[in-house]
């Protein structure tokens, strides 16, 4: 079987595992007594069909997708960081504190200054494994793992004291809203301004890896380290480079989610984004477009899953079992090349 998914090529196999994902998943559906059609229509209704539900789809992609291509960007050049969900919160933290703090002030100057903030604030966020591995060799799974929990505290403590609203009800801790001059989207997040954002960033990322000597560099070095030192390549600058870009895209996922849907900050929200994220990288094949589709996918899985109560007493837990799958099955036909970036990581540790 893993010669016959080797010949799929990166997306093929991606393609493979999700339709497999979907098939184990609806065969546990039906000899649970579910009707697996009328979950299949209920799931199409949540992400396309019903009245609203492709800005929802998009709405919950958006943020994957820009999270999403900084994780590629690290994995391409040989490093792992699963700590977007924490550069995601620091980076709508610091977008928050612009916008709050900046009243009167044009859109025009406000909206910039703010992504701006949170990129930096991503950025450093990120930077900090990042230099830990390269001038420690501290396994950056670890740390940036552990950063998300620091991001999680820090979103709590933002919103349970430094800007905490005091007209709130108290069930959820939340923060004072922006102001509405400066929401460049509402709840469903679709708006020119959103997709403008998304167009460029895919763009950008894409000249980055494909036309740049830092993505050359960064391939080389991510696939053989070895010989990328042999050639003079330096390769802290480049798992540097690779942190700080993917952190301030995880900041700017933040500061449209905070100037879009959110309109605010609510404690603990989008828990899973970070680790989905990650998926959505790997199923997308570490390539912009393939990302696009990946993204597209999961944020229509996560309108579904939003959705579905409403048409089926299927539980939101069947949801996640897809999810899961996916990520179960992505793993254990990857331990080959995830056996291969752990030996490239030690010897780019010797």
């Amino acid at each position: 079987m893993s010669a016959r998914m080797a010949r799929l090529g990166p997306v093929g196999r991606s393609v493979a595992l999700v339709v497999a994902s979907i098939l184990l998943v609806s065969a546990v559906l039906t000899l649970s007594g579910f009707s697996v059609l009328t979950v299949a229509n209920g799931m199409w209704q949540g992400a396309v069909s019903a009245p609203g539900a492709w800005q929802m789809s998009f709405r919950w992609g958006a943020p994957l997708f820009l999270v999403a291509i900084g994780v590629a960007i690290a994995l391409r050049a040989g490093f792992f960081n699963i700590g977007g969900l924490g550069q995601f919160y620091v980076g709508a933290t610091a977008a928050l504190f612009v916008g709050l703090g900046l009243p009167g002030l044009p859109a025009i100057v406000v909206l910039p200054l703010a992504c701006l903030a949170a990129m930096a604030a991503g950025a450093l966020f990120a930077f900090i494994p990042g230099w830990l591995r390269v001038r420690y060799g501290t396994d950056e799974v670890i740390t940036t793992l552990m950063s998300n929990f620091i991001g999680t505290l820090w979103l709590q403590y933002v919103t349970a004291v430094l800007l905490k609203d005091p007209s709130g009800t108290g069930q959820q801790t939340a923060t004072r809203p922006v102001e509405e001059a400066y929401r460049i989207a509402n709840v469903q997040g679709v708006s020119p301004v959103t997709v403008g954002i998304l167009v460029a960033a895919a763009i950008l990322v894409w000249l980055l890896l494909e036309r740049t000597p830092f993505g050359i560099t960064s391939a080389i070095a991510g696939r053989n380290p070895v010989m990328a030192r042999w050639q003079g390549l330096r390769l802290e600058r480049v798992g540097l480079l690779a942190f700080l870009l993917s952190g301030a895209l995880a900041g700017l996922a933040g500061a449209i989610e905070v100037f879009g849907p959110q309109g605010r900050l609510v404690s603990g929200f989008s828990p899973q984004l970070g680790f989905t994220a990650v998926l959505v990288a790997i199923v997308g094949g570490l390539n912009v477009g393939g990302i696009v589709l990946a993204a597209a996918f999961f944020g229509g899985l996560q309108a579904a899953l939003l959705y579905l109560p409403i048409v089926t007493p299927l539980p939101p837990s069947a949801l996640d079992l897809l999810r899961g799958t996916i990520a179960l099955l992505i793993t254990v036909t990857s331990l080959s090349a995830l056996g291969r970036a752990l030996g490239r990581r030690r010897a780019r540790s010797d």
